[in-house]
């Protein structure tokens, strides 16, 4: 009877860690699809203006730097501006030359700003993105070399991101670097609370029973480096802090994983919050949005997409896809809304 029961506890433990290590792997097949490389868009299918567009009134000096196995890219720009270095983290899935239209704003204000492309994105080496926990790695890295680079480290250091660069530029406080203050655009307070928000939006509550082999996946993929979180390197630092957010955003949850959902766990008295609730501007990146562009969005670009897509049952050729882009206006697309400009400038500014 006894050595029964023991075969059958052993047939069970056997079971469970075979579930386990299947859930495992399904789950890394599935992070593998999700974090792969973010390339530069092939620019027949793409309004944004790129560096192309800026290179005769934006001179840039190209840098590289090592973040783990791969050389990551960046650029310094404005590098006669003596206001202070901005250090910029752009999100997932892209790279800085998409947030071109700020900064070169920055520049016009007077800042020093360097952007680079991060791990697996744009310019830079990587096979993939690898993960959310990557972008404060990277961040880290790139904060090392320009305090070693005498083309930045005579200037006061800022740190500025966006969705998982506002995520990086806040978590990165955890870590010892002299930096004076910090804008954190719609950032997530730590890697899982962000990962388990997407699997349950995905699977509802059924979701649930994929947070162990999430946890496990980010803690065997980045190790010491899987669970820094925002909130705690605002605290640490003590240095002011501008948490900005939409009140609609579809991709980081403005009362679920984002950081500024954690607005009571913030003991920094030097934090302040900027809440975005315009509708048509109040999403992920739509606060990037002049009023203008708003109302061409919902007037002409939607509509005539709407229709290619109706015309067309999703499949538009190639040929239609490209005149679409063609026809957009592009001073229209590529503004940027003022009063966020502003605020970043106005922000760093009085520190």
């Amino acid at each position: 009877m006894k050595k029964a029961m023991k075969i059958t506890a052993i047939i069970l433990v056997l079971l469970l860690i075979a579930v386990f290590v299947t859930g495992y792997i399904i789950t890394a097949i599935e992070m593998n699809k999700n974090f792969r490389r973010g390339d530069y868009p092939d620019k027949r299918f793409s309004a944004s203006w790129f560096y192309d567009h800026y290179e005769a009134d934006y001179p840039r000096e190209e840098v590289s730097f090592m973040s783990g196995k791969n050389q990551l890219k960046g650029f310094v720009y404005g590098k006669e501006n003596n206001r202070g270095l901005i250090v910029f983290a752009h999100g997932i899935g892209s790279g800085h030359e998409f947030y071109l239209g700020l900064i070169t704003r920055l520049v016009d204000r007077g800042w020093r700003v360097f952007a680079y492309d991060c791990t697996g994105s744009g310019y830079s080496e990587g096979e993939s993105t690898v993960g959310l926990a990557q972008s404060v790695i990277d961040l880290d890295n790139a904060l090392t070399f320009a305090e070693n680079d005498p083309r930045m480290n005579s200037l006061d250091t800022y740190v500025l991101g966006h969705s998982w660069g506002g995520y990086a530029a806040a978590a990165v406080l955890n870590f010892d670097h002299d930096i004076k203050a910090c804008i954190t655009m719609s950032g997530y307070n730590t890697p899982f609370e962000e990962l388990a928000e997407t699997c349950d939006d995905m699977y509802g509550k059924k979701g649930k029973l994929l947070y162990p082999f999430i946890w496990t996946y980010n803690k065997v993929k980045f190790g010491r480096n899987s669970s820094w979180a925002a909130v705690d390197g605002i605290n640490k630092a003590g240095i002011p802090v501008l948490v900005i957010h939409g009140d609609d955003d579809s991709v980081i949850d403005f009362s679920g994983a984002g950081i500024i959902a954690h607005k009571d766990s913030i003991t920094n008295p030097k934090a302040e919050y900027k809440v975005f609730s315009e509708k048509g501007r109040n999403g992920h990146n739509s606060y990037f949005y002049t009023g203008e562009y708003v109302e061409y969005l919902e007037n002409v670009l939607s509509p005539r997409a709407n229709e290619l897509k109706e015309k067309y049952d999703n499949n538009v050729p190639e040929d239609e896809r490209i005149r679409y882009y063609e026809s957009i206006d592009g001073q229209l697309y590529n503004g940027f809304n003022p009063e966020l400009v502003e605020l970043i400038d106005g922000f760093f500014g009085k520190v």
